[in-house]
């Protein structure tokens, strides 16, 4: 376990590298079917406002597709000891879903999943299903329930918005320069955040996350630099329980790989 003293609101700043490669097949009236790889190197690890590892990881994940279902499987390695688990897989989560528009309501889309946790240096696992609704409009507003039906039996929520430029300058004619912006607010109940956090028995906002990120193609790869603040949302001391979590999986567009500087 691991003792940390929360500021009412704490700052946190990542760096991270993403390479990745995705395929896509496609046929005449049908499903296309995509595979994608994937590997984060990044300077922190935080998920859901928790710093969890406060130096290198890297996350390597693989993702399938076919029309609107998706699966993947995602993994964090420590690239130091800060866990004394140096370049040992810390996790792995499977996720599977599904995502289409609400019938009859084109600017309405929906996605539903589930995310199997594992944690091999702990045995500990645990799933979470979820929901998810976002309107098609200008911000792209999105809530998304978390709903752990294992370990913790309990609720987290997380809504967002995102924005995105195609282009903003030119470096050549060939090389565009877009930008990307988002930010996302997560909210947790009491059973959650008693289950995550030590001192805190009550329904309360856990985290505030902003980014932004500036893709540019270069020889058919697609590089974003980019900066993420993580706020944790919380003013009492804090325990953490659990090592390892998640910082982020994005999915590779098809046939691009990427890179990003968080």
């Amino acid at each position: 376990m691991r003792k940390a003293t929360a500021a009412k609101t704490t700052v946190c700043v990542m760096m991270a590298c993403v390479l990745g490669w995705a395929t896509v097949a496609t046929a005449d009236d049908a499903p296309s079917l995509s595979t994608s790889v994937s590997a984060a190197f990044m300077s922190k690890y935080v998920w859901r406002g928790q710093l969890l590892n406060d130096d290198f990881v890297m996350q390597p994940s693989v993702g399938f597709g076919y029309g609107n279902l998706s699966a993947s499987l995602w993994g964090n390695v420590d690239m130091t000891d800060y866990h004394d688990t140096d370049w040992e897989f810390t996790e792995y989560d499977w996720t599977v879903g599904y995502a289409d528009k609400v019938p009859g309501l084109d600017f309405l889309n929906y996605s539903v999943g589930m995310i199997y946790y594992h944690f091999p240096s702990e045995t500990f696992s645990t799933t979470e299903v979820y929901a998810g609704l976002g309107l098609d409009m200008p911000l792209s507003p999105t809530v998304t329930v978390y709903r752990d039906i294992d370990e913790a039996d309990a609720t987290y929520v997380a809504f967002s918005i995102s924005h995105s430029v195609e282009k903003i300058f030119e470096l050549s004619p060939e090389m565009p320069v877009g930008m990307t912006a988002s930010a996302s607010i997560g909210w947790g109940n009491k059973a959650y955040n008693d289950y995550y956090w030590s001192g805190l028995e009550e329904n309360a906002l856990n985290d505030l996350t902003l980014s932004v990120g500036f893709p540019v193609v270069i020889g058919g790869w697609t590089v974003i630099c980019s900066r993420k603040f993580g706020l944790r949302l919380r003013s009492t001391q804090i325990l953490w329980k659990r090592p390892s979590r998640r910082l982020l999986f994005r999915r590779v567009p098809d046939r691009l790989a990427t890179a990003r500087f968080l």
